[in-house]
């Protein structure tokens, strides 16, 4: 019983930070194009050494 008095707010913890971080990217536009990495690989010019 003695367990949980540390494992539940280190898991509290952990989900706060995992939320607080995938807040920060959302704020930073990360999931902003997610189709255009996809079609860039598919259809960009050939650029650069061959």
């Amino acid at each position: 019983m003695i367990d949980f008095f540390f494992l539940v707010p280190i898991a509290i913890g952990l989900g706060l930070a995992g939320l607080a971080s995938f807040m920060w990217t959302l704020k930073n536009g990360q999931y902003d194009d997610l189709e255009g990495a996809a079609e860039r690989i598919l259809f960009e010019s050939k650029q650069g050494p061959e």
